[in-house]
């Protein structure tokens, strides 16, 4: 069973149907919306501000979010894909975007629907991702517009995807 911890009067509310992996941390003030997947390694910690998470959301192994004390929180919308290893500090995601394996998002930054952040990217504070765009590289910067039927469909198979990987473990109890 994943590691929920309550801390400075806050516990963690997690939505229905959502599978945590058994190493996976959630601390303090989180709430997840429903059939969200938090993969093996993961840490959500809501110590010292809030992090707010939508609906089919799956945030893969080994990816860290975090915010600043009294002054960023996270924020992600509906059907986004948080990759392996990716830190998002203080950020928002909105709905059906997708961040590489290895991303970082610093505090303040915006990541518009539909919007990729390609593996390894680092996106630095206070940058605004414009919807259905496609950023790349150190620190990461535009390199297409994509479309938001692609990026759309793109991001709900991923989170389907997820959500059956997810139901595998719990065959398994």
């Amino acid at each position: 069973m994943a590691l929920i911890k309550s801390v400075r009067g806050y516990t963690p509310v997690i939505g229905k149907n959502c599978f945590l992996a058994e190493n996976a941390t959630v601390v303090g003030d989180v709430t997840m919306g429903e059939g969200c997947s938090v993969w093996f390694g993961a840490v959500l910690r809501g110590d010292v501000n809030s992090i707010r998470i939508g609906n089919h959301v799956n945030i893969q192994d080994g990816s860290v979010l975090h915010t600043l004390y009294q002054k960023s929180v996270v924020e992600i919308g509906d059907y986004v894909s948080i990759g392996h290893n990716v830190t998002v500090h203080g950020a928002r995601i909105d709905n059906y975007a997708l961040i590489g394996m290895g991303s970082v998002l610093l505090d303040h930054a915006e990541v518009g629907e539909g919007a990729i952040v390609a593996a390894g990217s680092v996106v630095l504070g206070g940058t605004k991702i414009p919807p259905y765009t496609l950023w790349a590289g150190v620190p990461a910067k535009q390199v297409k517009e994509v479309s938001p039927e692609q990026t759309n469909e793109m991001n709900r198979k991923i989170a389907h995807n997820y959500a059956l990987y997810a139901s595998w473990y719990e065959e398994d109890h």
